[in-house]
């Protein structure tokens, strides 16, 4: 099923599925749904209802804090969305009719829900041009939107050294994420190339011969890429690499990694917003354009090359190092800044970049301008074109644009745009013996698990030994009982950490699934995962995980040559 969002009259966001543009994995399947609308499970566990279908773009949950939210309503829309003040009283007050019955997904419905969007690669011990220092990655997605606005890539550098991974979370939408995760490696290679490659690729596309193979892709099956725009994008990413031929004359062979990402991070924002004011005559290909721009998309990128390890971030993804001490134990060394408001420095910028006049408005409730959360991505054109460029685009574009009341919008307090920039924040790191794992993902894994959590957890999955602690159960009072029973589940982990095959699924298992005490409660993940669409969002977000593990015996040698 393909789907979109719009916008109604109202302003309020709600589904439609006349457009067939984009495919994504879906959640559990409906039919587990079921029992737990007739034994009223549901009512039991969630105390309200939403007129909204898009809980995450108007009124919050009271289980959802609004950090959580990506985008705040304007005020004059969230008037529209209130609590459903009887459905609580009708679901309950229907118990009678039945003997509530628990339902709980099995184990194997379970696993099949986590791993159906799993992917490992594992990466040859020498790849022809030199040893790598990866031994592979595996990556998974769990969506809680419907589609999924997450997107995830991975792709070796053909033509240089290195591998290129990376998370990218949509907002409003998937269309913005969907051609960041198709596009930006492509940018980064293309920027990462010599002057002599460059020039032979461009003879070859005038003269008509076969191109030099570029990146090699490692997807799922289910990661779609759009065959309808890749002539678009082709020529965006020719007129970018002909626009690096004049600049570069052939006589420096240095390629200064860090301005490579960010030229590629910020060309490819800018290819976005000028393919979406330019237009196309096709017009699938025209709304295709507009729903790129004016949807958006935090990225977290990774090139690792040798043990030279670059991590280029927008927005509020992160990448975190898992780093194994002398005596077994883990630690977690973060490699990225979230751009929102809870950096002091990112706050510091933006009020820099405007008037004095704007201090308290340019960020208002934590949020850009009062209503978007990540203070730096792609797209998202309503925070970066002027005024009148957003009235010319909307008028002249198709319908389905025009009438959609959120692209008439215009932001509060909006003087001095751009309000928001795609430029990543470039961090270098130097591989070490003892950095065993990066662990790069998107806000949905963060909002749930502590980063210290994360690096332990899949540090003990990878090595499978465990770092014995002593248990802990903060304010809780627990009884012989149940002390028994955590510590008979802790000596069952020990014998069962191989039940996932995927250190990405592990991590999701234990982010979804973890009780008061920090560990899986089938009971709970059964819960989570029986979530219909509408209701999902309510409790966590999209999340998209990328593991990648290092070859410490190739790390160790790099060192000894120098």
């Amino acid at each position: 099923m393909y789907s979109d969002v719009f916008v109604n009259r109202l302003g309020i966001p709600i589904r439609s599925s006349s457009l067939p543009l984009f495919s994504d994995a879906m959640p559990a399947p409906t039919q587990l749904f079921f029992p737990l609308v007739r034994n009223c499970e549901l009512s039991r566990i969630y105390g309200t209802a939403c007129y909204c279908h898009h809980k995450h773009l108007c009124c919050p949950s009271p289980y959802l804090p609004q950090s959580r939210l990506r985008y705040m309503p304007h005020p004059a829309y969230a008037t529209f969305c209130r609590p459903k003040e009887n459905w609580w009283q009708y679901t309950h007050g229907r118990r009678y009719a039945s003997t509530p019955q628990k339902f709980y997904l099995t184990p194997p419905q379970v696993n099949s829900i986590l791993k159906a969007n799993e992917y490992s690669f594992k990466v040859p011990e020498f790849d022809g041009k030199n040893v790598s220092s990866i031994l592979g990655f595996d990556s998974n997605q769990l969506p809680a939107n419907a589609p999924i606005e997450d997107r995830r890539s991975a792709a070796t550098c053909l033509q240089t050294r290195g591998m290129l991974l990376g998370v990218f979370d949509g907002h409003a939408g998937c269309a913005c994420s969907q051609a960041v995760s198709e596009r930006l490696f492509y940018y980064i290679a293309v920027s990462l190339l010599p002057h002599e490659t460059l020039l032979e690729i461009e003879n070859a596309v005038e003269s008509g011969r076969a191109l030099l193979p570029i990146l090699q892709w490692h997807k799922h099956p289910n990661d779609y890429f759009s065959k309808e725009a890749s002539k678009l994008y082709f020529n965006s990413l020719r007129t970018y690499w002909q626009e690096l031929i004049d600049l570069n004359t052939g006589e420096s062979t240095d390629i200064d990694v860090k301005e490579a990402l960010i030229n590629a991070f910020k060309r490819l924002d800018n290819d976005i917003s000028l393919e979406a004011q330019v237009g196309d005559p096709n017009s699938f290909l025209n709304y295709l354009v507009l729903r790129v721009a004016f949807s958006g998309a935090t990225a977290c990128v990774a090139h690792v090359d040798g043990v030279d390890l670059h991590v280029a971030n927008t927005g509020d993804s992160r990448a975190m190092l898992g780093v194994q001490e002398e005596d077994g134990s883990w630690s977690a060394v973060t490699l990225s800044n979230d751009h929102n408001a809870q950096n002091e420095r990112e706050l510091e910028r933006l009020k820099l970049e405007h008037p004095k006049n704007e201090a308290k408005s340019v960020v208002k409730q934590d949020r850009l301008l009062g209503l978007l959360m990540p203070f730096r991505a792609f797209g998202d054109v309503k925070f970066k074109w002027s005024i009148d460029l957003q009235k010319r685009v909307i008028e002249s574009g198709p319908d389905q644009l025009n009438d959609n009341e959120y692209t008439k919008f215009i932001p509060p307090n909006y003087h001095t745009p751009p309000y928001l920039t795609a430029e990543p924040e470039v961090t270098y790191h130097r591989l070490r013996p003892q950095d065993k794992f990066l662990v790069l993902a998107t806000d949905g894994l963060w909002e749930t698990m502590h980063r210290q959590d994360v690096v332990r957890i899949v540090g003990e999955y990878l090595t499978g030994m465990h770092h014995q602690q002593p248990i802990a159960v903060g304010g809780y009072k627990v009884t012989l009982g149940q002390m028994h029973g955590l510590l008979t589940e802790r000596r069952a982990k020990m014998s069962s950490v191989f039940e996932d095959q995927n250190a990405a699924t592990h991590l999701i298992r234990h982010a979804v699934g973890n009780n008061e005490f920090g560990a899986v409660d089938h009971e709970r993940l059964s819960k989570m995962l029986s979530l219909p669409e509408e209701l999902a969002r309510m409790y966590r977000d999209d999340i998209t995980i990328i593991v990648v593990q290092f070859n410490s015996h190739v790390v160790g040698a790099y060192q000894n040559q120098e």
